[in-house]
């Protein structure tokens, strides 16, 4: 949801600090493993018990996932390994946070309520996973009700006050949900359309009937030797069967 209303602004305001960053030499891997740094600090901190700390490491690992996209595009080092990099990080950092409430819940609060914390980061695994599947296979999955950004906005909130921490796990586990089943839907939606708009009795080969295929076009000159023997056998067995033919009709 913030993602879909204010990332273009977003972009636009970091844009200034992304070319400064650039002019003192780093790079925006540089940022992304800065933020895994402090991502497991904020996950020890948190577990154990300073949660006004894990608070301030909690931002400060937030603001090189803001900046290290503008750093990319003031260097023109915007990439598809650098985009694979973020995600992953994002992913571990996620597990991280979440993982250190767990424990931090776990001995304030009994296993339960550490339960609560890993269900919330199994729906945003979930969450995450169905983008990526979708843009796999040509679709769009973006927005929802709860992102990242309203789980980093949401998981702030109760660290600064902790009476509503578990409340609000509560919140971000439902409105997570609430996020997989919209995106659940929006994909099958765009499955359907793209069947509906598919050529009607076009055949498509299987997968099997695909690396069947590639196999016997690569099997020419660079082929195995085992593969170049079994085809010089082949010819010779069907030129000899094809010369006794020969010689049976013109026998007199």
């Amino acid at each position: 949801m913030f993602d879909a209303r204010w990332r273009s602004s977003l972009e636009r305001g970091t844009q200034p600090a992304g070319q400064v960053i650039r002019r003192m030499g780093a790079t925006a891997d540089h940022l992304t493993l800065i933020g895994l740094v402090l991502a497991v600090a904020t996950a020890v901190t948190v577990a154990s018990g300073r949660l006004g700390i894990g608070l301030a490491l909690l931002i400060a690992s937030s603001l090189p996932d803001l900046l290290d996209g503008a750093v990319a595009k003031a260097a023109g080092t915007a990439s598809a390994r650098g985009a694979f990099f973020d995600s992953v990080a994002d992913r571990v950092s996620d597990s991280l946070v979440m993982g250190g409430l767990a424990w931090y819940l776990a001995s304030r609060h009994g296993g339960h309520a550490a339960v609560l914390a890993l269900a919330v980061l199994a729906a945003s695994v979930l969450v995450s996973y169905e983008r990526a599947r979708a843009e796999g296979l040509g679709f769009s999955a973006k927005g929802g009700l709860m992102e990242r950004g309203e789980r980093v906005f949401a998981v702030c909130v109760g660290l600064a006050f902790s009476r509503l921490l578990v409340p609000l796990l509560w919140v971000m586990l439902t409105l997570t949900a609430v996020t997989a089943v919209q995106r659940f839907v929006m994909v099958w939606r765009q499955a359907g359309a793209a069947k509906e708009a598919a050529p009607v009795g076009r055949w498509r080969p299987s997968r099997v009937e695909e690396r069947w295929r590639a196999w016997r076009e690569a099997a020419g000159p660079s082929a195995p030797p085992s593969t170049t023997r079994w085809r010089a056998r082949r010819q010779e067995w069907l030129g000899a069967r094809a010369e006794r033919r020969r010689t049976r009709v013109t026998r007199p």
